[in-house]
This record gives structure tokens, C-alpha cells and sequence, in this order.
């Protein structure tokens, strides 16, 4: 093999690492917290836009409600990570009863470093859960050991550059929903 091609292979190898996911789950509500107790999970980062709530709804859905209060019932302690404006991600925070983090430039790790000081555990203890590719996924892949769980859009509607990341999540993860 010449350089170009191990140089070629080493950044494919490098780019499944930083974009790929750690699992799958159609909608957050199908995520077994049983299943990441067993995994040593103990701290949670859920996005908010079309992980939790579909964009712009302002009511969560009931086997969302339902299941992070079984995380709280469970034991894990959890932050929301949001790009969204402030009002509406405290909004929400308070209605779940949880920290949160909005404006939070993802990918940019500043965000996620913040929420992992909250939780105050090791990044092995910690799991990522959010919509997209581009800004959840690889954000908690910068910040190095954290596991990451990629979730169906909730619902198509999105902000334009979101739809523009979405063409190329396509492309990257083609068993991704058609939208």
C-alpha cells in the first residue's frame, strides 16, 4: 500500500470515528436507560430541537415527559445542550425539572464541556443524545470518551442550515430516514 492510500484509509478510519454514532434510536423515549445503567452510563446530554420537542412546538410529547422522569427516577443525572435561544431552552428545562445549556455553538465542545462539568462525572459515565449528525454526534466526539446516541428527527421541519446538514447526514448514514 503507497502513503496516499494509508493516508486515505487512516482518514476514513478517522472520519467513522468522529461522525459515527455509538448506537441508533428511532425517538429518545426508545432509548432504554436499563440498557445504559448496564453500560455504567450514570449522566445524560439530550438536545432539545427535534430530539425532545419537534421545532418550534412548545408541548413535549407524553412518553418524552415519561421518560426522563424515569431518568430522575433512575438516578441519572442529565443537562440539556441546546443551539436554541435561552428563553426557550430554560423554558423547557424547567417544565423537565433539569439543567440546561443554550446558545451553545455545537459542535464547538464549549457547550458540552459545560454540561460535563455539571454532571461532574467521567466522560465514560456520560451519554450524548441528540438529532443531527454535524452538531450532536460530533461535538460529543471532540470532547473525547463520551457515548453517543443518534435519534430520528422528530419531525422534517428544521432551520435551513440544519437541512442543509441533513443532505450530507444522508450521505454519511444512509440508513437515516428519507425526509
Amino acid at each position: 500500500m503507497d502513503n496516499s492510500e494509508d493516508t486515505g484509509e487512516k482518514f476514513a478510519q478517522f472520519a467513522a470515528h468522529m461522525l459515527g454514532p455509538d448506537r441508533f434510536a428511532p425517538r429518545l423515549h426508545d432509548i432504554s436507560l436499563a440498557e445504559l445503567a448496564g453500560l455504567g452510563i450514570r449522566g445524560l446530554i439530550v438536545d432539545l430541537d427535534n430530539t425532545l420537542l419537534g421545532f418550534r412546538e412548545t408541548e413535549l410529547a407524553a412518553e418524552h415527559l415519561a421518560w426522563v422522569q424515569e431518568a430522575h427516577d433512575r438516578g441519572f443525572a442529565m443537562v440539556m445542550v441546546s443551539n436554541n435561544f435561552s428563553e426557550r431552552v430554560r423554558g423547557i428545562a424547567r417544565q423537565l425539572n433539569i439543567e440546561c445549556i443554550p446558545n451553545a455553538l455545537k459542535p464547538l465542545p464549549f457547550g458540552f464541556l459545560r454540561a460535563i462539568r455539571h454532571l461532574n462525572l467521567p466522560r465514560k459515565q456520560i451519554a450524548v443524545v441528540g438529532d443531527q449528525l454535524f452538531t450532536d454526534v460530533l461535538g460529543a466526539k471532540c470532547c473525547g470518551g463520551l457515548y453517543t446516541i443518534l435519534t430520528e428527527p422528530i419531525e422534517s421541519k428544521d432551520f435551513a442550515v440544519t437541512m442543509m446538514f441533513r443532505f450530507f447526514e444522508r450521505l454519511m448514514l444512509p440508513q437515516r430516514r428519507e425526509w
